[in-house]
């Protein structure tokens, strides 16, 4: 696997990246990817279905020029910022055949993570579908596109991230998984005892991504910019 340690200028520009390096794969053109990257400021970046009244507080986020956007997955709302770790995975189905399933490539994808980051600090377990938890609170939300050939898995990972602006720009969901049982942002996350260069180290490690990937698709994110994630008609769609 291909490691691509890369944040690009722009917010809308990063999540086009991880669209394009999925159609790269797709098409023949590129292949199995581990891609890590940053957002120094606060961000929120709404799931494809996320509904923007529902999820964020929309004034405060303009008041405070905190940038909005939506991705190409599915999942609910995150907060980017500081102290939040952002990789992305594009797998191939041939990979193993859990990968061919929604479910079973969750348990597949985070049970290795979770393995991984676990060690020395505790058990990191999987709850709700596309969550890592530490001690039943939350680190982790992942989330996933798909096409006929390879899977698009990205997440974030909190370590050191400034937990109460969660709740400062973002709702409590209207959604929520079982295991969350009522508790606000800020009784419901923590951050990962880890430093984020140990977090990276151990991706790198259980994906084998050693071999650089020395060239991306950059036209591709020039056209998803313009059509997409620049676009805020795709922004403000729900």
């Amino acid at each position: 696997m291909r490691l691509l340690d890369l944040t690009l200028p722009s917010l809308a520009e990063n999540l086009a990246l991880d669209e394009a390096l999925l159609l790269a794969a797709e098409s023949g053109e590129g292949g199995e990817v581990l891609r890590i990257w940053h957002w120094p400021v606060p961000a929120v970046v709404l799931g494809s279905g996320g509904k923007l009244a529902d999820d964020v507080r929309e004034e405060v986020c303009r008041a405070e020029s905190v940038p909005i956007a939506r991705r190409s997955s599915g999942g609910g709302t995150v907060l980017l910022g500081r102290g939040c770790l952002i990789y992305t995975l594009v797998l191939s189905y041939q990979r193993d055949p859990e990968l061919t399933q929604i479910g079973s490539s969750y348990r597949f994808i985070l049970g290795r993570i979770g393995k991984a980051l676990g060690e020395g600090i505790g058990t990191v377990e999987r709850a709700g579908i596309s969550d890592l938890i530490l001690s039943g609170r939350k680190f982790s939300g992942t989330a996933q596109q798909r096409k006929r050939a390879f899977l698009l898995h990205h997440g974030t990972l909190l370590h050191d991230f400034d937990l109460p602006t969660i709740s400062h720009y973002l709702h409590e969901p209207p959604l929520q998984p079982e295991y969350r049982a009522g508790r606000g942002h800020l009784e419901f996350v923590c951050n990962l005892p880890l430093e984020g260069e140990e977090i990276e180290r151990r991706l790198r490690s259980v994906w084998e991504a050693h071999d650089l990937l020395a060239n991306w698709p950059t036209q591709t994110v020039r056209h998803l910019v313009a059509a997409k994630y620049g676009n805020p008609t795709w922004t403000n769609r729900r």
